[in-house]
């Protein structure tokens, strides 16, 4: 949100028969005679099969798969890696507000997002975002459009009971002068909070927003 503003063959067992009846000539069917035994000596008894193993087949045995250690993937290194957890899709609503935040994997220093923010099912506002390690800090950047870019630096990581907090600071004098980012180690939920002064008086709104499949739309357990 914009917190400036917001995919038979079955084995033939039946033999073929030898057929009952011959068309006659004139249509009809013939009887065939009676079968009369074979002159001659008795047939010799058929070869016992051989004892010997059949050779072993030639076709190629495909590999077997190779088994699933289990074994998560490293977390990323480098200044970004302790906000790598932000990857995904978050989405919140607040007073027929929605608002949605989408966090692509961190390449090298850099982590990019897009925010967007829809009032009763039409979008209003929309912002790209940015993370970054400039100079030796952590910087978040925000704009939108022909918006001037909004820049706060990370000031503050702590932890408040289960949770992870990460303030960041506006690098101006403006409103708001702090962003605060702070991720829940009991429900996996993001409370994104900005607050500063605006027009003398102290304002503070809390944006609450869960993870979801960025395809279905369905809410991740944590």
């Amino acid at each position: 949100m914009n917190f400036a503003r917001h995919p038979r063959h079955s084995t033939l067992l039946a033999a073929v028969a030898v057929a009952a009846l011959i068309l006659a000539p004139n249509g009809g069917a013939a009887q065939l005679p009676a079968a009369q035994p074979a002159p001659g000596p008795t047939a010799a008894p058929a070869p016992a099969p051989s004892s010997q193993p059949a050779p072993p087949s030639t076709a190629a045995t495909p590999p077997a798969p190779a088994a699933d250690s289990g074994t998560p993937s490293p977390a990323p290194a480098g200044p970004l890696a302790q906000l790598a957890w932000l990857r995904g899709c978050w989405r919140g609503s607040v007073n027929h507000r929605e608002f949605r935040e989408y966090w692509m994997p961190g390449q090298g220093d850099i982590m990019v997002g897009v925010g967007q923010v829809a009032l009763d099912g039409r979008m209003s506002d929309y912002e790209y975002l940015r993370l970054e390690s400039r100079d030796g800090a952590i910087v978040f950047s925000q704009f939108s459009g022909d918006r001037k870019e909004v820049a706060f630096r990370l000031a503050t990581t702590t932890t408040d009971e289960k949770d992870s907090v990460f303030t960041f600071t506006n690098t101006v004098d403006a409103f708001p002068a702090r962003l605060i980012y702070r991720r829940s180690g009991v429900d996996g939920w993001l409370y994104e909070t900005v607050e500063g002064s605006l027009n003398g008086a102290d304002k503070r709104v809390i944006y609450p927003l869960r993870r979801i499949d960025c395809e279905t739309d369905e809410v991740i357990p944590k």
